[in-house]
């Protein structure tokens, strides 16, 4: 799988696309805004530069993307005021793989710019938007030239399936059945996820630190796991429900058994502890801040009960994020044409699923500074 060609959301406006199904991953923007506001704040009072760089890693595509951009200016222009200050002229950077659709982004640019402007306080910062295809485990910025960094919803997707994980010739992959760690899959398969994630982190610190400003900043929000016995993930539920869907079409002969062997996402949810590991092996970054909060699978329950009230709905409504995030993938590999089919089993699966528990996505937020 040629990770950087294949990974974007499924890009558009219409009711699969990742646009129309992003509110998961809004509610993590809005629980990190105390975080972002602490450490833009202090960014830019500690530098207090006439110019100031900021760069959203994993941008994708909707009304998601202007919201960071936007919380950004409002901090920006608060402490102005509160310090009687010019506020600086900011340079946003808009960042993600080249398949990523970048175009919704251009065309929406208008929206963003009268939406700031007829804001009760209108925002008056002087900003100008750039998009950047690429990948973050390469580098994307001359040194020390980013203020501040943020990403949310992106680094639990790895930069390749692991090495050793492809089904090749007479090679019968070790993950045979399934698409992430599952239940079956032998503790290899999880080093190997485990090695390439500690890889991968360890890179994207390294060229960070080095675009990075001294004093500089990241606010990183990213899928992870609560509970310590990996097999029993809240992701490997996920994932698990996927490829009980897919296993059940190549009962019916709708999917080629060799396909979904050599079938393997470039993902890996972390546990706090994981990445807390790698960020202090590579002391570059002191850790301003770390929590975990949880968000249901449906983005239109906002409760707190460990029950659902219509799993039915529920499944839906969660089959349809899922799709808007896997659907360029699975297109890729399986063919488009199974696409509906299989996440309408997905959508039973989860319904079934949430009848016996309420499985949440834990998601990490990693406040960052630069060392000196």
């Amino acid at each position: 799988m040629k990770v950087e060609k294949l990974l974007h959301m499924a890009g558009g406006a219409g009711d699969s696309s990742y646009a129309a199904n992003s509110k998961i991953q809004e509610k993590a923007i809005l629980k990190i805004t105390p975080i972002l506001d602490k450490a833009v704040s202090e960014v830019h009072k500690t530098l207090l530069s006439e110019k100031m760089v900021v760069a959203d890693l994993g941008c994708s595509s909707g009304p998601n993307t202007f919201l960071v951009l936007t919380q950004v200016m409002k901090i920006i222009a608060k402490q102005c005021r509160l310090l009687e200050l010019q506020p600086p002229e900011m340079q946003f950077f808009l960042n993600d793989l080249p398949g990523n659709d970048f175009n919704n982004i251009f065309q929406s640019l208008d929206y963003f710019e009268e939406s700031v402007k007829t804001e009760k306080g209108a925002i008056c910062v002087p900003h100008f938007v750039a998009g950047l295809p690429g990948s973050f485990y390469k580098r994307l910025f001359p040194s020390q030239s980013v203020h501040f960094f943020h990403s949310s919803y992106s680094l639990m997707w790895i930069s390749q399936v692991p090495e050793g994980l492809e089904s090749k010739g007479e090679y019968v992959s070790p993950n045979k059945g399934n698409i992430y760690i599952g239940k079956t899959s032998p503790p290899l398969v999880v080093k190997l996820y485990q090695d390439q994630f500690n890889i991968d982190f360890s890179l994207f610190l390294k060229l960070r630190f080095k675009e990075l400003v001294p004093s500089g900043q990241m606010v990183l929000a990213f899928l992870g796991r609560k509970k310590k016995n990996i097999y029993n993930g809240e992701l490997s539920s996920l994932w698990g429900l996927v490829s009980e869907s897919l296993h059940s079409m190549v009962l019916e002969g709708i999917v080629e058994e060799e396909k979904l062997d050599s079938f393997n996402l470039p993902f890996y949810a972390p546990s706090m502890e994981e990445a807390k590991a790698v960020i202090n092996a590579q002391g570059l970054f002191d850790i301003i801040h770390m929590q975990i909060f949880e968000s249901n699978w449906d983005p239109y329950d906002d409760s707190d009960d460990d029950f659902v009230i219509d799993n039915v709905q529920s499944g839906a409504n969660f089959a349809m994020c899922i799709r808007s995030v896997l659907e360029p993938i699975i297109a890729s590999h399986f063919g488009a044409s199974i696409v509906d089919e299989l996440f309408t089993r997905f959508a039973m699966n989860v319904a079934r699923h949430l009848v016996k528990e309420k499985t949440k996505l834990p998601v990490l937020i990693l406040c960052l500074k630069k060392k000196q």
